[in-house]
């Protein structure tokens, strides 16, 4: 009975795709001389599965130990048949392998591994540019046990990172394909530290238009700079020369409190970002309640919420009275034991957290 139902098409199983390129190369003849010459020694000889691949191996090498006698005609001839087939096949695949080496196979197989390693990092930080402000940042984020990828393309640069022992990429930051092969949607920030001002705009506008939740740190050298930074959709903007002259001034005004960050240091304390939901309906158990009523402090054992920074902006030593609301980034300090207690505390509320000094 003739069947009118169409066919379903037969697909190829996976294997067969992956073993496609290799039937293409001198492998497969090379494969087929060894099992060939190691079957005929086994039906003519007798010999177990090794001594057969064993005299394939000093044949084709023509290293010829002589501690197998072949004794059969049929022996010699197996012999004499892969040692004519053997000559041709191995010479084609070493000038297969140098092939590969002069197009620079090895090269790119190494970096698509190597593209797939950094693909696997989370919670990040990308700085981009190694300069002398960039060199510090990835240093004191290490410190912070913090996972850091430097997106760099010179040379000496590259090999000052590496020797830090920190994960870099070679290329170019203002390519959106640079950023993506960075991991730009895995990481925690991106912090474009290069010495120019529109390299720096263009990181930021192919960073911010890749991942609208990126967390995005430019450099800038001038308030013009700094301006269309922002604009461009930078959250913080960082002029080293304008911070150096505030810092100086502020040290010689009020240096221990200027200080008070450093002074944390080698302390048990430590001062952490909490970002809060925008949703007040995932979190209602503290959104539009007040910190009196919330009582954080006793509850967590201790930690204080220095400052809250919102729609209205920052709301620094709040009363208790005040109230949480959406979207709010509360700056707490305490133990570790204490924010982790408190991080617990907030629950569902908390979007994000981030340390700030260690």
């Amino acid at each position: 009975m003739t069947s009118f139902l169409p066919r379903r098409p037969r697909l190829r199983p996976r294997w067969r795709k992956r073993l496609a390129p290799l039937l293409t190369t001198p492998l497969m003849p090379l494969a087929v001389v060894i099992f060939g010459g190691a079957s005929g020694y086994r039906l003519t000889e007798g010999w177990d599965w090794g001594d057969c691949f064993w005299q394939v191996a000093i044949t084709l090498t023509t290293v010829g130990y002589g501690d197998q006698a072949i004794t059969s005609p049929a022996g010699r001839w197996v012999t004499v048949l892969m040692l004519l087939g053997g000559i041709v096949v191995v010479q084609q695949t070493l000038q297969w392998l140098l092939s590969l080496q002069e197009t620079g196979y090895f090269q790119r197989r190494r970096r698509w591994q190597r593209m797939q390693e950094l693909q696997r990092m989370r919670n990040h930080v990308i700085v981009c540019g190694y300069g002398r402000i960039g060199r510090e940042i990835a240093a004191q984020l290490s410190a912070e046990g913090i996972a850091v990828l430097v997106i760099e393309t010179d040379p000496g640069r590259i090999t000052a990172a590496r020797n830090r022992h920190l994960e870099v990429l070679n290329g170019d930051a203002t390519l959106d394909e640079t950023l993506q092969e960075a991991g730009i949607k895995q990481c925690r920030s991106l912090v474009a530290a290069l010495p120019n001002n529109a390299a720096n705009l263009y990181v930021v506008l192919s960073a911010r238009g890749l991942c609208s939740s990126c967390r995005l740190i430019a450099r800038a050298d001038s308030g013009e700079a700094e301006r269309k930074l922002r604009q461009a959709g930078a959250d913080s903007v960082v002029s080293p020369y304008i911070a150096g002259g505030r810092i100086m001034a502020a040290t010689a005004l009020r240096p221990l409190a200027l200080n008070f960050l450093d002074l944390l240091a080698g302390s048990n304390c430590e001062v952490e970002e909490f970002q809060l939901v925008n949703n007040p309906n995932l979190a209602h158990e503290v959104i539009g309640r007040s910190l009196i009523d919330l009582d954080l402090g006793r509850r967590s054992g201790g930690a204080l919420v220095l400052a809250i920074h919102g729609v209205e902006g920052l709301v620094a030593n709040p009363s208790g009275h005040t109230t949480l609301a959406p979207g709010q980034r509360l700056v707490v300090m305490g133990s570790p034991k204490q924010l982790e207690a408190l991080e617990g505390l907030l629950g569902a509320a908390l979007e994000s957290s981030s340390a700030v000094q260690g």
